[in-house]
């Protein structure tokens, strides 16, 4: 397995595993891990932006996901979601999360996402607002 801690990803999010998350197989169904992923990527946004986004008029949809799976999660797994932009365009960034197991130190997933940021009452791409980018470069930058 690749070492993915590259990233430094420094948001983590803790992921309660629940019973009906599990597949024939008694791991985490695949379905399931990109729910994880939102949820790691609402925290993030909610702690780094120090605001709720209304979503309406603005906000950011996700217009590519790319998922790669390394090792199953187990029910009883202590999972957090770790997240971290890697780079902001003019009208888009892109996040980095995985899904890193606490008692074994190792990463089982990651993903790479692109979003965009749009105006929900013009149904357009808008440039990413400043206050986010400031907020972002400052929590990334915190290292």
């Amino acid at each position: 397995m690749r070492n993915l801690n590259q990233h430094n990803p420094l948001h983590k999010t803790p992921i309660q595993i629940r019973f009906s998350d599990l597949d024939k197989l008694n791991h985490v169904s695949n379905s399931v891990y990109q729910q994880y992923f939102d949820l790691g990527r609402m925290a993030y946004f909610d702690d780094v932006f120090k605001e709720r986004i209304s979503w309406d008029p603005e906000g950011l949809i996700v217009v590519s996901i790319k998922l790669d799976f390394y090792k199953p999660i187990l029910l009883y797994d202590k999972m957090v979601v770790r997240t971290k932009i890697t780079k902001i365009g003019n009208k888009s960034l892109t996040m980095y999360q995985d899904l890193f197991n606490e008692d074994t130190n190792e990463v089982t997933s990651a993903s790479e996402s692109i979003m965009a940021a749009v105006d929900y009452h013009k149904g357009e791409s808008i440039p990413i607002p400043q206050r986010w980018r400031e907020r972002i470069s400052t929590f990334e930058q915190a290292d």
